[in-house]
């Protein structure tokens, strides 16, 4: 368990890193990082600010790119409802 605790450290500092978000908001990078690292589908965020936005969305596939992650949307929950109509 250690190794993954280290390895969602590792992308959260590296979303810091490349300015995609900034240390004060380490949380939800780490948030970030956790799905990534356990190769879930997709984020579903009401945090337009942080989470769901072109910024952080467009850095998250350079970062699942540049480390060989699979990628990962991030969506809000009014997005996924209306792609399941």
């Amino acid at each position: 368990m250690q190794h993954k605790n280290e390895e969602v450290l590792s992308a959260a500092r590296q979303i810091i890193s490349m300015g995609i978000l900034t240390e004060k908001s380490f949380d939800d990078c780490q948030h970030i990082g956790t799905a990534v690292v356990n190769g879930c589908d997709c984020i579903i965020s009401w945090n337009f600010k942080h989470i769901v936005n072109v910024k952080t969305i467009r850095g998250m596939r350079a970062i699942t790119n540049l480390e060989g992650y699979k990628q990962i949307e991030i969506l809000s929950p009014s997005a996924l409802l209306e792609s399941e109509r």
